[in-house]
């Protein structure tokens, strides 16, 4: 494998990482009651709501790091289905104001997940490129 397919992992794995966790991180700063209102209205229970946090704050943390990085994209990916069924159900199908995809960011994160784990972390992560826990 040459050196730059490491470096572009590691260039996917932050982008996907931090991003996503800004959105935890907020969520840590202004409490779940938001994410917890919009599941219960959907009929699942209200504890699921908190499952957001490991979605968005300890997934994204392990994909940064390179440690079990494949596992923590799989909750991303997870978490962005939810989020998209629950919260954007209804645009599916829709463009925007601008005539793109209304819901390029959550794709982008959904699909930036499923790489990252089907690639891994690679070289430079905690884990490294052949690490049982990449």
């Amino acid at each position: 494998m040459q050196r730059t397919d490491d470096m572009g992992k590691l260039v996917l794995r932050l982008s996907v990482g931090i991003l996503i966790l800004m959105h935890g991180l907020y969520k840590l700063m202004n409490g779940p009651a938001g994410i917890i209102a919009l599941v219960s209205a959907n009929g699942w229970p209200a504890w699921v709501g908190y499952l957001v946090l490991v979605g968005e704050v300890l997934a994204p943390a392990l994909i940064i790091i390179g440690l079990f990085t494949r596992l923590g994209a799989f909750i991303i990916f997870v978490n962005m289905i939810a989020a998209v069924y629950l919260a954007h159900g209804h645009q599916i199908l829709n463009l925007g104001t601008q005539g793109g995809y209304m819901l390029e960011l959550q794709a982008m994160f959904l699909f930036g997940a499923l790489a990252v784990m089907l690639l891994g972390a690679g070289q430079f992560s905690l884990a490294g490129s052949r690490g049982k826990l990449n």
